[in-house]
C-alpha cells in the first residue's frame, strides 16, 4: 500500500514554538515499521518556517511573505536533515521533493514529478515534500500543505491520506466552543453543511485548518483515494490508520476514481473562471455524458485564456464541474449561445465545435 503521511507545524511542535523532536521519534519510528512491513510512505512535511524561526531564536519580525520565505529558506535545510537524521536511526533514507503549483499545472512537470515520486519509492526512499515557500508567490503557491498532499497521494497513486492535525477529525461544531460536539467518524458525502462545519486555523503556526482539511479530501476521494483527519498526538495513530482501525474521521473513496487525465485536472490547475449554463446543457453533462457547446453557456466571468480551467455553474448557480475550457474568456464572450457552426463567422475562425470536450471535464456532483 502507498500512504502520504502530511505533518502540520502544530503536530511538529506540538503547540510550542520549536520543534518537538521526541514527538517527531515516534512518528518515525511508526512510518519505520510500516516500511519495513512492505507498505511505501510519502510524508508531506511542514515546519520550515518554524524550524527557521527556532534557529534565529524566535525573533519578532512582520509577518510579510518576504520574511516569512526567508524563515522557509533558513528552516527547510534544518528540518530536511533533522528528518534525514532520525530516519536514519532506521536504517532508512528520505529524499527532498519541493514542489509548486506549477509543477503541478503544467502537464509535463506534472508527469516528472510523478516518475520522480514512483523511483524514489521504488528504490525503498521516503520522499519528503513540502511546498516550495521559499520562492513560491501567491501566485504560484498550492496555498497549504492539506491541498498539496491531496496531489502528491494523486501523483504516487496512492491508496490512503492521513491528515494528521492537533484535532482528533471533524467535529458536528467546534469542540473547542461546545461541549456536546461530536465527533463524525466517517464521511461519504461532502456537502456545503459538512463545509460549514470547518473552521480555520488557530495556532497561528500553520496555515491550514480544517476547511483546507475538507477541501483535499473531497480531491482525494474524487481519485479513489481513502482520507483520514486524526490527531497525530494519538498512540500509534500512523500504524492503526493503515491497519483500518475507526480512528477520527474518514471520507471514504468514491467507488468509481477519475481516469488519469481527469485525475490531473482535478490536482492541477485551479479554475480561474466561471461558465453559467442553461438548464439544457447541465442535462446534456449529467445525463447523456455530453461535452459543453457554445449555445448552452449563458454567461462568462474571469480572465482566462485558453486551456485554463474554469468552473461550471447550473442555473442556480451551484457548481456542477470543472474543466479545461478550448476558447479564452475574450472569445466566449462573443460565442455564447450560440450553434457551434455559427462560431467561424463570430470569430473569423474557430477551434472546434466544443467549449469543453467530455474527456477535459470533471463532474463534481
Amino acid at each position: 500500500m502507498i500512504v502520504v503521511v502530511k505533518l502540520g507545524t502544530s503536530v511538529l511542535t506540538a503547540g510550542a514554538q520549536h520543534l518537538d523532536r521526541a514527538h517527531m521519534v515516534e512518528l518515525v519510528r511508526q512510518c519505520a515499521l510500516l516500511q519495513k512491513a512492505g507498505h511505501k510512505l510519502i510524508v508531506v512535511t511542514s515546519g520550515a518556517v518554524a524550524a527557521g524561526r527556532e534557529l534565529l531564536g524566535f525573533p519578532d519580525l512582520p509577518a510579510d511573505l518576504p520574511h516569512k520565505q526567508m524563515l522557509a529558506a533558513i528552516g527547510q535545510g534544518q528540518l530536511v536533515h533533522l528528518w534525514q537524521h532520525l530516519f536514519g536511526l532506521y536504517g532508512l533514507n528520505v529524499g527532498q521533493m519541493l514542489l509548486t503549483r506549477a509543477d503541478l499545472e503544467d502537464r509535463e512537470r506534472f508527469l516528472n514529478a510523478r516518475d520522480t515520486l514512483g523511483t524514489l519509492l521504488s528504490h525503498g526512499v521516503i520522499p519528503l515534500i513540502n511546498e516550495n515557500d521559499a520562492v513560491a508567490t501567491n501566485e504560484i503557491k498550492v496555498g497549504d500543505n492539506d491541498n498539496l498532499s491531496a496531489r502528491v497521494a494523486i501523483l504516487a497513486k496512492a491508496e490512503l491520506l492521513m491528515l494528521l492535525t492537533d484535532q482528533p477529525g471533524l467535529f458536528t461544531a467546534d469542540p473547542r466552543a461546545n461541549p456536546d460536539a461530536e465527533l463524525i467518524q466517517e464521511v461519504k458525502t461532502i456537502d456545503a453543511t459538512l463545509h460549514r462545519l470547518a473552521g480555520g486555523s488557530v495556532s497561528g503556526l500553520g496555515t491550514g485548518g480544517m476547511a483546507t482539511k475538507l477541501q483535499a479530501a473531497d480531491v482525494a476521494r474524487r481519485a479513489g483515494i481513502t482520507v483520514v483527519i486524526a490527531s497525530g498526538q494519538g498512540p500509534d495513530v500512523i500504524r492503526r490508520l493503515v491497519q483500518g482501525e475507526r480512528v477520527g474521521t474518514r471520507f471514504s473513496a468514491i467507488d468509481d476514481p477519475l481516469e488519469n487525465r481527469k485525475q490531473w485536472i482535478l490536482a492541477g490547475p485551479p479554475p480561474v473562471g466561471q461558465l453559467q449554463l442553461d438548464a439544457g446543457a447541465v442535462n446534456a453533462l449529467l445525463s447523456k455524458g455530453a461535452s459543453l457547446l457554445p449555445k448552452g453557456v449563458k454567461a462568462v466571468s474571469g480572465q482566462f485564456e485558453r486551456g485554463d480551467a474554469v468552473k461550471l455553474l447550473g442555473p442556480d448557480g451551484n457548481t456542477l464541474a470543472v474543466g479545461l475550457c478550448r476558447y479564452s474568456a475574450a472569445e466566449m464572450a462573443a460565442i455564447l449561445g450560440i450553434h457551434s457552426d455559427a462560431i467561424a463567422m463570430a470569430l473569423g475562425y474557430d477551434r472546434g465545435p466544443v467549449v469543453i470536450h467530455r474527456d477535459d471535464l470533471v463532474l463534481l456532483d
